[in-house]
């Protein structure tokens, strides 16, 4: 297929970059992470990166926006070196990051976050317009925001919106976006989609760090392949696959996805390990009803906003219920609190790892061995050796890197920070496993890994509830799952005799059918 074909643009003779790094290499704490990366960015392109988590894909990024200065090499912006490169300095140069990590200010409002440092000012006041001006942003990108709501009270998906409009405000000529689309539905991506593209055809330049790969081959022109920190190659988007990206990202030939292979579903008659009836909360649950056997794995299919994140947070004890019944191994679980749900071998892996899941000014030993502290306790007292072999083994177990047991998790991929939050929670020995995005922000092997955790969990006999955006991986993974709509569970499929357009088409005409939830089985 030809390049124009692919994205819907015709073809242009080769044009100069307007940003490059050339020779780059970065280290941190004395290891080299980016080894000599040369790779230039034009106008009126998108240009993806991928690879694996730990690859130096975001790396890239964030030299590119001044967030990181090179160790070696240098910056080319319009074939001029930059010197030093920081953000304000590429901020005025037109270059701007909308980051992975949310970096939304809670206590101020959308407006208040999207124009934060370029406030308009008269006689040294500010104006306050920001609402005003904002609505022209919201246009182009197709969101609906209320601009003056508090940051903090959206959701991850809204918050993800601010950071788009954020780069829009600076009308910035060089855009990084380091995985824009992870936690919007399909519609909010056909729609950064299209704003993107419209950005493409003003000329601007979008470098586009992602790890769905239908999505670069959607709308890149161009795609770098990173493995290990070193450049794997450049090429255009139209001359590659998915496979032949994969192949390239691992350092095999064409590869796919492919899930591991499940374990016998549990008989319908074996006892659940836990029964949800009639559950409601403040935070939008409805009515949600679901059982989980012992050796199950049972998915949530829903929309983002649809209530499956807080359907688990209830379960776990995070959130409170205002009505409802759960039952775990037979007896009632009332006075649900996390603290009580991990002393009952519950353990919960929520969609925001940095932000509820681990301590990030922890080290890696700490965050792995900190639900299960009691059982690494004599008398009061730490038995260090006990915890470091755990650790240890963990850290094998998981393939987390670095290896170091007291490594500084801030500066670890996406990838293995997830690992080590899985890892805390298998010391644990739970009998439930409760993953709410377990794979969002990461890359080919870690997502690997992860399923095959998933997997492993209930080969155990252990139950795992498993809430996904990616609807493929649930119906992947997952021997039974509920649609959710709205804070409630409407029915029960079987995702391997589910096809995923079926599953859409239900969540998108749900609002047409009665309004009662369907009595979901058991």
């Amino acid at each position: 297929m030809a390049a124009a074909a692919m994205t819907g643009r015709e073809e242009t003779a080769p044009v100069a970059d307007r940003l490059s790094l050339s020779h780059v290499s970065k280290s941190f704490y004395g290891s080299e992470v980016l080894h000599d990366v040369t790779v230039g960015f034009r106008p009126g392109e998108i240009h993806a990166l991928v690879g694996e988590n730990g690859a130096g894909k975001s790396t890239v990024g964030k030299i590119a926006g001044g967030f990181y200065d090179a160790t070696k090499g240098e910056i080319l912006y319009e074939g001029r070196p930059v010197g030093a490169w920081n953000p304000v300095r590429a901020l005025e140069a037109g270059v701007t990051v909308m980051h992975q990590e949310l970096q939304v200010v809670s206590a101020l409002t959308v407006a208040q976050n999207v124009f934060l440092g370029i406030e308009n000012m008269r006689l040294g006041l500010l104006r306050n317009d920001e609402a005003d001006r904002i609505a022209e942003i919201q246009s182009i990108c197709g969101f609906d925001l209320d601009p003056n709501a508090r940051a903090g009270s959206l959701s991850i998906a809204d918050q993800q919106k601010i950071e788009i409009m954020r780069a829009l405000a600076r009308n910035a000529q060089v855009i990084v976006l380091d995985e824009p689309t992870s936690s919007l539905t399909y519609d909010e991506i056909e729609r950064l989609h299209a704003t993107m593209k419209r950005l493409r055809g003003d000329g601007r330049t979008l470098i586009y760090v992602t790890h769905f790969l239908d999505h670069v081959l959607e709308v890149s022109d161009r795609v770098t392949v990173l493995r290990e920190g070193s450049l794997i190659r450049t090429s255009d988007a139209s001359g590659e696959t998915k496979a032949s990206l994969i192949g390239a990202m691992l350092g095999g030939g064409e590869q796919e996805i492919v899930y591991p292979e499940l374990p016998p579903a549990p008989a319908a008659e074996v006892a659940p390990l836990l029964d949800v009836r009639g559950l409601k909360t403040a935070t939008g649950v409805v009515s949600a009803d679901l059982t989980i056997r012992p050796g199950e794995i049972v998915g949530l299919l829903g929309l983002v906003g649809s209530g499956r994140s807080e359907i688990a947070r209830a379960i776990f004890g995070a959130d409170q219920a205002l009505s409802g019944e759960v039952r775990l191994n037979g007896r009632d679980y009332a006075d649900r609190s996390p603290e009580a749900s991990v002393r009952r071998g519950i353990a919960f892996v929520p969609e925001d790892r940095r932000g509820q899941g681990l301590v990030l000014s922890s080290p890696t030993r700490a965050n792995i061995t900190m639900a299960s502290l009691p059982a690494f306790l004599k008398g009061g007292v730490i038995r260090r050796r006990k915890e470091l072999e755990n650790v240890r083994s963990r850290i094998a177990e998981f393939s987390i890197t670095p290896s170091d047991i007291d490594g500084d998790i801030r500066n670890y991929s996406g990838g293995n920070q997830q690992k080590v939050l899985l890892a805390k929670w298998v010391t644990i020995e739970p009998s439930l496993v409760i993953l709410d995005e377990p794979s969002r922000g990461v890359d080919i092997g870690a997502r690997r890994r992860i399923h095959d955790f998933v997997v492993e969990q209930a080969a155990r006999g252990e139950g795992v509830l498993l809430i996904s955006s990616e609807l493929e991986e649930v119906l992947g993974l997952a021997h039974r799952a509920y649609l959710v709509h709205e804070g409630r569970t409407l029915r029960e499929v079987v995702p391997a005799e589910t096809s995923m357009e079926e599953v859409l088409r239900t969540l998108f005409q749900v609002d047409a059918q009665a309004d009662g939830p369907s009595a979901a089985s058991s």
